[in-house]
C-alpha cells in the first residue's frame, strides 16, 4: 500500500525553498535523548529531513547521518544546507535490513495514510539493528484529515499509534504528548514516539 499522498508532495514541491528556510525550533532535548541511546558515531537514517536542520544537529552531536526526503525539491534544499548528498526516498521504498542504529522521522510519517502506516513502521523496524531506536512525531487527533494547505495528516491518538507500531516488535514504545505549533502557525497537540527494537 502506498505511503504517499500526491497533494502533500505537491505542496512541498511548490513551497520547498520557503519551507526549508524557515526558522524552527529543533527540540534539542529529544535530539540529545535519541543520541544518548545510540553508540558514538552510530549510523542514523533520517526520513523526511525537510530543510536538513535535524540532520545538521545530529551530525553535530557525533552521529553518522544519512538524510533522505520524499520530495526531490526538499532534498535539494537540504543538500545545500548540509553540503553532503541527500537521497530522495519515499517511505514505501525503504528496503534496508539491519543497517542503522537509529531512524529519525520528525514530523514526516504523520503524512502516511492510516492504512499504510503499519507497513511503513515494519520497514523501519527491518532497517534497524537489534536494540536500534526509532523516533517519530505526529500531530494528534481522532481521525485523518487535511490542513488548510491541503496536506494529508493521519492525526492518530496514542492508542491507535501503539497498535500501528505492533506490540510484539519492540522492546518498548514510549509516547509523550505536548503542545506546539507547525508551518501552519496553528496550536497543535504533538505525539512523540520513541521505540526500541528488541535486541
Amino acid at each position: 500500500m502506498s505511503g504517499r499522498d500526491a497533494d502533500t508532495l505537491g505542496f512541498y514541491a511548490a513551497e520547498a525553498q520557503v519551507y526549508a528556510g524557515r526558522a524552527r525550533e529543533l527540540g534539542e532535548a529529544r535530539l540529545r535523548r535519541f543520541t544518548e541511546i545510540i553508540p558514538t558515531g552510530g549510523q542514523v537514517l533520517e526520513l523526511g529531513c525537510g530543510g536538513g536542520q535535524d540532520s545538521e544537529a545530529l551530525l553535530r552531536l557525533g552521529l553518522d547521518v544519512s538524510p533522505t526526503d520524499g520530495s526531490p525539491e526538499l532534498a535539494a534544499q537540504a543538500q545545500k544546507r548540509l553540503g553532503r548528498p541527500v537521497s530522495v526516498l519515499l517511505f514505501e521504498d525503504l528496503v534496508a535490513e539491519a543497517a542503522f542504529d537509529g531512524v529519525w522521522a520528525n514530523a514526516c510519517l504523520l503524512h502516511v495514510p492510516r492504512p499504510a502506516l503499519p507497513g511503513i513502521v515494519a520497514r523501519v523496524h527491518r532497517a534497524l539493528r537489534p536494540g536500534g531506536v526509532f523516533y517519530a512525531s505526529y500531530k494528534a487527533g481522532e481521525a485523518e484529515g487535511r490542513d488548510r494547505f491541503g496536506r494529508y495528516y493521519n492525526y492518530p491518538d496514542a492508542d491507535w499509534l501503539r497498535t500501528a507500531y505492533g506490540h510484539g516488535s519492540w522492546n518498548r514504545i514510549d509516547i509523550e504528548e505536548d503542545l506546539g505549533g507547525g508551518y501552519d502557525q496553528e496550536p497543535t497537540r504533538w505525539l512523540h514516539a520513541m521505540a526500541i527494537k528488541l535486541s
